[in-house]
């Protein structure tokens, strides 16, 4: 498994009913694909997992990865408060034919230290698909540190950590302690320069959802050296990415695919659309952003 590149943790799309809007999905991932995107994150917090059904998160797997067709990986998200849950999902992206697993700490359950590396463990030695540890302590309240981390380097197929602290040392502190043995890929859209920069290989993305050719150029250009001109963009993209760190990421950043052809504004309830000054406020952040984009 290659963990190096952008990876867009790809939003679902839905009919104005409610129902899978398999066509317009197909549409952005395509999109996505002929920007040069390194691999597909199904299933996350964009990805409205949480009010997706069983089956409707079976459909989406079978279908990406048939649609795919090995261009780039298929990683599934798992995000479980049972572990026997986060075993089925393990073995159902198997089945599916995904490459790989991005899973989160038990939800719900404010597990401890001991608890969480069982749960990861357990979860690894069940699967032979590479895994990738989502490690985010300010949204999911769990902090999954360097020295869990360290009990986890035994199972081969923890591979990559999504690294989502907010604390851009923590990628050296990684590095200082572990060498390459984990590829960290930042989790933080408006952290991911910094932490390209600090030696991450990858980038979990939100707005690339949106703008996948700015995405991809960005990182190109860091792994060049061409950091200036990497920065110039990054500047540019900062009032957008920022979309990314707000309870709402969901509704603004499919506002955001609505704008640029690739997408709708749909979402499942309990999620609803944005009105009145809310809507202008962030109407008026991605019309500027459109307006200005750079030539790449």
């Amino acid at each position: 498994m290659n963990w190096k590149g952008v990876f867009p943790a790809v939003t679902t799309k839905f009919h104005s009913d409610g129902s899978l809007d398999m066509e317009l999905f197909f549409k952005n991932l395509d999109f996505q694909l002929e920007s040069g995107v390194h691999g597909i994150i199904l299933g996350g917090t964009l990805g409205e997992s949480s009010v997706l059904s069983q089956e409707e998160k079976i459909t989406l797997t079978r279908e990406t990865v048939k649609h795919i067709n090995g261009k780039v990986p298929v990683i599934l998200n798992i995000a479980e408060g049972a572990t026997q849950d986060a075993l089925f999902w393990a073995k159902k992206a198997e089945e599916l034919g995904a490459s790989g697993l991005m899973i989160l700490p038990p939800m719900r359950y404010a597990a401890d230290a001991r608890e969480v590396v069982t749960y990861f463990k357990t979860v690894a030695k069940s699967t032979a698909l590479p895994m990738m540890i989502y490690n985010n302590p300010v949204d999911y309240k769990t902090l999954v540190t360097v020295d869990m981390f360290a009990e986890l380097a035994e199972c081969p197929n923890i591979q990559a950590i999504k690294e989502s602290t907010r604390d851009i040392s923590n990628v050296t502190r990684m590095i200082n302690r572990f060498g390459d043995r984990y590829q960290i890929l930042c989790g933080v859209d408006t952290l991911a320069l910094e932490e390209l920069l600090m030696g991450a290989v990858g980038w979990v993305a939100g707005l690339v959802c949106a703008f996948p050719k700015e995405t991809v150029t960005i990182f190109n250009l860091v792994q060049e050296g061409r950091i200036e001109e990497a920065r110039e963009i990054y500047r540019w993209f900062l009032p957008l990415l920022e979309l990314d760190i707000h309870p709402k990421l969901v509704q603004y950043i499919k506002l955001a695919e609505q704008h640029c052809g690739i997408g709708s504004e749909h979402v499942r309830a309990p999620r609803l659309p944005l009105i009145g000054e809310e809507r202008e406020r962030i109407e008026r952040i991605i019309t500027a952003g459109i307006a200005k984009k750079p030539k790449l």
